[in-house]
């Protein structure tokens, strides 16, 4: 038993054993049950780990440390394939044990022995018919495991029996040291994107993460050799990793050390807001009044970032997303390219292609001056006029010259709302959001402030009366 703990003790590949499992004869592939995370699992560790495995884990040290004596089936035939143990092995298999088990990271017996150099063992198991190809959790074949670790022989003897290597690149965020793995770093094979729906430039694709509808963003392939593409893919991962607030997108996590390299984001079956306004119009004042603190209370979060704030300077109903609960979350920050010229300041990076058609897009920025949080306070009024109203300011006008008669001629539309679904402190409120000069404009925590009193004003009125049974229908 003591022969049996020194050999466990070299190796730093996961494993897990419930102590519990019936041996089994079957011919079917099956995971372990110390899958279960509610089981009392001993955790020890043997062998080589994957190639592929971005986490280099430390053998165990503790000198008491004993195989528990009734270790499973599929944990003893890779422990004696990690030994080199032919006879071993051999015996197992003839007791009707599948040559394909596989441990709780996807290894067969066949990837254990391909890293620790047996060769004698690798070519018993290509005997029985082990799966050449057959690929653990991250993706590494038994001939690549070979590979990696040098193992020239076993690594010939696989190619010969026609075995694929994976090809492996690195990407512009490879880590040297894997010890320097991001935590929200991601297994891509547990994400399972539509491909039928195609991936196009930066787009983003429905994929599914461990059962769950996420949101991927994935960096196209011309992108790995723009630094300038791989610099916004990293300031927008790091704005995403650092933000939590219910009226924010929810970060997920990303893949950056394989390619391709993607953002995960929660999903939002219901879309965005640009899309309900098109479809309703002008909002009740219960939806109205939803929306609006939603939004402000999302971009006053941003904008309360520490150490420096995170200017939107894209804020616009496609950006608002919607969940099934009613709540509407701010996305997109981080796609524009800015210079930070102080904590408070910020600049279009040079280069940067301005929307002549944006109609929330602030004077600032449409006339490529250095701007302020103010910016998304201005995209926000256009947003509540929008909302109030049903269309776009100066509509039927095009964009563009809504554009030009807002940012260059510093005129603004009128309301035709009556009254009761826009009272004057809220014409207001919207006439300083959108002021032509910035400092004249409020900032979202003072908006939130007003907001909340202009509907308890005009709810004591009785106008608002559905204000709190809002539901997106």
């Amino acid at each position: 038993m003591e022969g049996i703990a020194k050999q466990l003790k070299r190796g730093i590949s996961r494993q897990f054993s419930t102590g519990s499992m019936r041996r089994t004869f079957s011919r079917q592939f099956s995971r372990q049950t110390s899958l279960d995370p509610r089981r009392n699992n001993m955790r020890f560790s043997f062998g080589r780990q994957s190639s592929l495995d971005p986490i280099r884990r430390s053998p165990i040290h503790d000198e008491q440390f004993n195989v528990p004596e009734n270790l499973d089936t599929t944990m003893h035939l890779l422990f004696l394939a990690c030994r080199g143990d032919v006879k071993g092995v051999e015996d197992l298999l003839n007791e009707g044990i599948d040559v394909n088990s596989i441990d709780l990271d996807g290894r067969t017996a066949l990837h254990i022995a391909a890293c620790e150099g047996h060769l004698e063992v690798v070519k018993l198991l290509l005997s029985r018919k082990a799966n050449i190809d057959a690929r653990d959790r991250w993706g590494s074949t038994a001939c690549a495991d070979a590979k990696y670790y040098g193992n020239v022989e076993i690594y010939n003897v696989l190619k010969a029996r026609g075995a694929k290597a994976p090809k492996t690149r690195k990407t512009p965020m490879a880590v040297a040291n894997p010890q320097d793995v991001p935590e929200y770093e991601l297994n891509p094979l547990e994400l399972q994107v539509r491909k039928s729906d195609g991936i196009s430039k930066g787009s983003y694709q429905v994929a599914k993460w461990n059962g769950t509808k996420v949101t991927v963003k994935i960096l196209d392939m011309d992108s790995y050799s723009d630094p300038e593409s791989i610099n916004a893919f990293k300031h927008e991962l790091t704005l995403l990793e650092k933000v939590r607030h219910p009226n924010v997108v929810q970060f997920v996590g990303a893949v950056t050390q394989k390619i391709p390299m993607m953002i995960v984001s929660e999903y939002h079956p219901k879309g965005h807001l640009a899309s309900y306004l098109q479809k309703k119009g002008r909002l009740s004042p219960s939806k109205f009044w939803r929306c609006s603190l939603d939004i402000a209370r999302g971009m006053n979060y941003l904008h309360e970032c520490k150490p420096d704030p995170i200017i939107h300077c894209d804020l616009k109903p496609k950006n608002v997303l919607l969940d099934n609960g009613g709540q509407l979350k701010i996305s997109g920050f981080g796609l524009i390219k800015l210079s930070r010229i102080s904590p408070d300041k910020v600049k279009l990076a040079p280069g940067t292609p301005i929307d002549p058609s944006d109609i929330y897009m602030a004077p600032e920025i449409y006339q490529d001056e250095v701007c302020d949080r103010s910016v998304d306070t201005y995209s926000f009024g256009v947003i509540l006029y929008e909302m109030i109203e049903g269309v776009l300011p100066f509509h039927p006008k095009s964009p563009e010259e809504a554009v030009k008669l807002m940012c260059l001629e510093k005129k603004r539309p009128s309301f035709k709302s009556k009254s009761r679904n826009c009272p004057p402190d809220l014409k207001e409120l919207i006439d300083e959001c959108w002021h032509p000069e910035p400092v004249a404009r409020p900032t979202f925590s003072e908006i939130i402030v007003r907001l909340d009193r202009i509907v308890g004003q005009c709810s004591k009125q009785g106008w608002w009366k559905d204000t709190f049974k809002l539901r997106w229908k």
